[in-house]
């Protein structure tokens, strides 16, 4: 059977099952293109397997996320009986070292949102403000930065402060309550900036057109570097704005060690407001930075000196 043809069969197949086929199906077209378009999946080989994970750089996690798809793939077309064995390496060459998110201090946050506000070399389609607002949302809510740009005006409800976060990363649709300053920042937002006749999305550019993702990216960099804001730490990556989701985690869990809450008890809710699928992605930020690492040994020591007093 044609590869490409068995690829559309079984990410149709997937989907019926409810599965969202965003990256996983992205990475098998893009598979199928690079082995060609005429070719029958049984004419496959494993070097040519091997070339598409190798891609033309160093080994990166996406070398492993590539060959996790193509091994679902395979499976499928194995138990369809249209290939006896599936070409995967089977080498596998050491996961690398998975990405540390940058947490930024909260003084950077606010030398951020203090910039934002004032800064004028963005691409001339942003206002300030609306850096400054969407700065504020992403701290403020952890959202992702496709949810923020996706926002509708109907999906942000002023009367009950909730915004609706329809088809997410995994597709489902959740709600996410935000407080009352944050309330008070995007209502004068709304105000300052009313929609287009013919756009609803809630942060626009300045012709009214909804912001694209690359040009927030952009934009986010400038933004950093007047800023002063840089990693000394050998990573990739600079700062990025999605940071902010991982920062407003680790900030909202120092903040509940430091207020003697119950952590364990409130991460399955800081779970769903995220909008993580398992509760394992948000445990992760558990490790993240020292000062979380010292209230929760804090935590733990008052937990051990009760326990002890008790023996």
């Amino acid at each position: 059977m044609n590869l490409q043809l068995l690829i559309e069969q079984y990410i149709a197949h997937r989907q019926s099952l409810g599965e969202q086929q965003g990256s996983n199906g992205g990475h098998l077209r893009c598979f199928g293109r690079f082995i060609g378009a005429d070719v029958d999946v049984a004419d496959v080989h494993p070097d040519q397997v091997n070339a598409f994970l190798a891609g033309k750089g160093p080994v990166t996690l996406n070398w492993h996320v590539k060959l996790s798809v193509l091994r679902n793939f395979y499976r499928y077309a194995v138990s369809r009986e249209h290939i006896a064995t599936a070409p995967l390496p089977t080498i596998i060459p050491k996961r690398p070292p998975a990405f540390v998110p940058y947490i930024y201090p909260l003084a950077e946050i606010r030398r951020l949102l203090q910039t934002a506000k004032s800064d004028d070399r963005y691409r001339p389609s942003t206002r300030p403000d609306t850096m400054h607002a969407i700065i504020l949302l992403l701290y403020g809510t952890g959202l992702r930065v496709q949810e923020l740009l996706d926002l509708d005006r109907g999906d942000v409800n002023f009367a009950d402060s909730t915004m609706t976060i329809r088809q997410s990363k995994f597709g489902k649709t959740r709600l996410v309550p935000f407080g009352p300053q944050l309330h008070q920042a995007l209502l004068e937002y709304a105000r300052r900036h009313p929609a287009a006749p013919d756009e609803n999305a809630f942060f626009t550019t300045r012709y009214g057109r909804r912001i694209k993702t690359d040009s927030l990216h952009h934009n986010y960099r400038i933004l950093c570097e007047k800023t002063g804001i840089r990693r000394t730490d050998g990573a990739r990556f600079q700062p990025r704005i999605h940071d902010l989701r991982h920062t407003f985690a680790v900030h909202r869990l120092t903040a509940w060690y430091r207020k003697g809450a119950d952590v364990q008890k409130l991460l399955p809710f800081l779970s769903v407001y995220l909008g993580h699928v398992h509760i394992r992605a948000t445990q992760v930020y558990l490790t993240m930075t020292p000062e979380l690492l010292e209230e929760a040994g804090n935590r733990f020591e008052q937990y051990a000196t009760k326990e002890a007093c008790h023996d």
